[in-house]
């Protein structure tokens, strides 16, 4: 081996215990922001997309309109609320403190931001339901918003001793990954293509335990069939009318996860 094949193989190999660089992971991004989505890819129309922008002001109207109604529940559940992609808990607090005045019990996922899937946060994820479950002493019940719904779907899967029950808001668990106007930014953030996730997975698989789909025709983010899903991918779809931001601050969505909180 000459000297250069030394110094060059040396270079490789720090390479390799140091694990990418950050050209290397700049040009990763790019050529993700490169790609095409596949021929049947069916996105929501640009239309629903700018819709969303309005649900930002949401917080506001809420202020001036009168609180839910909230009966007391039937069964006493703990809860735990799982954000969406780049969103942070406190955006699921107005829906924590309704499912808390029905008398649930409600738990953040205890991870922050919601920055996509890696083993590191899969298994701490894991490891927080599986806490919460021994603390409490019962299964818990799962609700995820968007990628949220699809991390509670594949937990569920994995440790469907410590999960009751799995309600899903606008998640993406059916059809193609590209099914939604997400995924360019998803591949900038975390650096793997949606359809080439660091953690095995099968996502339209239905967990082994019941499992609820609430999905919005007005959704302009996650294409409404990837969210509704099919016969058999879910035990059932619940449709309401709220934009794919809106749905932690929906009446319509809150009602609906309580009614399944009390069948849980």
């Amino acid at each position: 081996m000459t000297r250069d094949d030394f110094n060059e193989d040396r270079a490789r190999r720090a390479g390799e215990l140091s694990g990418p660089t950050l050209r290397d992971m700049i040009e990763r991004r790019v050529e993700l922001l490169g790609r095409e989505a596949p021929e049947d890819a069916r996105s929501p129309a640009l239309k629903r997309l700018f819709g969303e922008i309005a649900e930002l002001a949401e917080p506001v109207r809420r202020a001036f309109q009168p609180p839910i109604d909230v009966a007391p529940a039937t069964h006493k559940r703990v809860v735990i609320l799982l954000p969406g992609f780049g969103t942070h808990p406190v955006r699921m607090r107005y829906m924590a403190r309704q499912l808390e005045r029905a008398g649930h019990t409600v738990k953040r996922w205890g991870l922050g931001f919601n920055l996509g899937v890696s083993p590191e946060v899969f298994e701490a994820l894991a490891e927080r339901v599986l806490s919460v479950r021994d603390r409490y002493g019962q299964p818990v019940v799962l609700v995820g918003w968007s990628l949220g719904g699809v991390f509670a779907r594949e937990l569920a899967k994995r440790h469907p001793d410590a999960i009751a029950k799995i309600i899903t808001m606008g998640s993406p668990f059916s059809g193609s990954p590209y099914d939604n106007n997400a995924w360019r930014i998803y591949h900038l953030i975390t650096g793997h293509a949606v359809d080439q996730p660091p953690v095995e997975a099968e996502l339209s698989v239905k967990p082994p335990v019941e499992t609820v789909a609430i999905w919005s025709p007005r959704d302009g983010i996650v294409s409404p069939r990837a969210s509704c899903g099919k016969p058999g991918e879910r035990d059932r779809a619940i449709a309401i009318r709220c934009n794919h931001v809106g749905f932690p601050n929906s009446p319509d969505c809150i009602r609906a996860v309580l009614r399944e909180l009390d069948d849980a």
